[in-house]
């Protein structure tokens, strides 16, 4: 087993074993029962999205044209727009 993709949040998970399985790669994501126990915390880190080993390179094709980017490298000040308002 290989873990073709890190994942922040579950959609993003789901969304990368869909286009695996779509392209006939089995994939499964571990981690997603972990995120209940912290309750309303989020938990960073453990969400990761496996296939074969076999398909690697097919998948981590599939993966990187999928471009679900980065949050941006900044974080967010006090400066930045609230819901829409000037600050």
């Amino acid at each position: 087993m290989h873990i073709v993709y890190k994942a922040d949040n579950l959609f993003d998970a789901h969304l990368v074993k869909h286009a695996l399985e779509d392209a006939g790669i089995p994939a499964f994501v571990f981690g997603e029962s972990l995120l209940g126990g912290m309750g309303e915390l989020p938990l960073f880190g453990v969400l990761r999205v496996g296939i074969p080993d076999a398909a690697r390179p097919q998948a981590e094709d599939i993966v990187a044209a999928l471009d679900l980017g980065h949050a941006p490298g900044d974080p967010i000040s006090d400066a930045d727009d609230i819901a829409g308002l000037p600050a």
